[in-house]
């Protein structure tokens, strides 16, 4: 085993109760799932992107700890604004203290707010557009099909956004993903910034809808790549809830009860860091032990539940798994 370094130590050291002691518990059932040779997949709900988890995320994907991605569409394309438009976004601390009138006049100054941290349009929304629409275009015209996720690859591997780059490339995760060819899982992309570029191209006749493969595809592909990696056992580990994680937990039970293959493994490992509650048919705040009844876990599978701020506690963990 690896020296760990500081930041390991001192979690391993303060962080022995309650949440904190489920983060390193996770932490180190995350560590054995690699040991024994498991692969692990990352879900990143929320605005994970523009929290810039890329700092640690990209690390890990450059060092084979994590082997597949599935993300929202905000999350795919906030990666690629933060990596070209990062000094022109806005932080605004209090922004529990803003009037109606206050975000009105972000509105009028073209910043869209997320949390404390505004997303400048021009800069970052408007700058990755006419590079996306010459692919859907270029596609179009060539009766081509592809998936959300690969036209973004294809613009980064391109060079094409290089000349543009204010953050240090080593720290945006989509590109690590890129270089590595990882694969990513992108469901209901419609629900996105360039999601809504895409259709108003389409309405215009710039571009055809079938340019675009579907989540359906999305889940074929995974389908097919579940059943081929499996072997050793593929962990979960989810941040926040919704569409990220829901998709693509159900490949198991799809394959098994749908399709009607036999002895499909069981995701081997489970981790979600959520602060949405247990109640009310809440599907994010649903226990672990609730997905056995679907057939996605195991009586036996390492499960964990960190009730907390993923923005604070999934750095932690991948500092651990990355011996910091």
């Amino acid at each position: 085993m690896s020296k760990k370094g500081p930041v390991s130590d001192y979690i391993t050291h303060h962080y022995r109760h309650f949440n904190a002691a489920s983060l390193v518990d996770a932490a180190k059932a995350y560590e054995d799932q690699l040991n024994f040779g498991a692969k692990m997949m990352i879900t990143l709900a929320g605005a994970m992107s523009s929290a810039e988890l890329g700092l640690s995320l990209a690390e890990m994907i450059r060092q084979d700890k994590v082997h597949i991605i599935t993300c929202t569409g905000a999350n795919l394309e906030e990666d690629v604004f933060n990596l070209i438009a990062h000094d022109h976004y806005k932080r605004i601390p209090n922004y529990r203290d803003l009037s109606p009138q206050d975000e009105q006049e972000l509105l009028k100054n073209h910043f869209n707010r997320v949390t404390d941290t505004c997303i400048p349009e021009e800069e970052a929304m408007r700058r990755i557009e006419d590079h996306l629409v010459k692919r859907w275009v270029k596609a179009s015209e060539a009766d081509e099909r592809y998936l959300p996720h690969e036209y973004f690859y294809d613009m980064l591997l391109s060079g094409d956004l290089k000349d543009d780059y204010q953050i240090d490339p080593k720290d945006s995760w989509l590109l690590a993903a890129a270089e590595k060819n990882i694969p990513v899982i992108v469901p209901g992309w419609e629900d996105s910034t360039c999601g809504n570029f895409f259709a108003s191209h389409c309405i215009e006749g710039r571009t055809k809808p079938s340019a675009m493969k579907s989540g359906i595809e999305y889940m074929m592909f995974l389908s097919d790549w579940y059943l081929k990696n499996s072997d050793k056992g593929i962990g979960f580990f989810q941040i926040g809830g919704g569409i990220a994680g829901d998709f693509p937990i159900c490949v198991v039970p799809m394959i098994e009860q749908d399709l009607g293959k036999k002895d499909v493994p069981l995701w081997s490992y489970f981790c979600q860091i959520s602060d949405s509650t247990t109640s009310y048919g809440s599907y994010s705040g649903a226990v672990p032990n609730e997905k056995i009844t679907w057939g996605k876990l195991g009586i036996d599978t390492p499960k964990f539940i960190i009730e907390s701020d993923a923005t604070i506690v999934a750095p932690l963990i991948f500092a651990y798994l990355l011996d910091w």
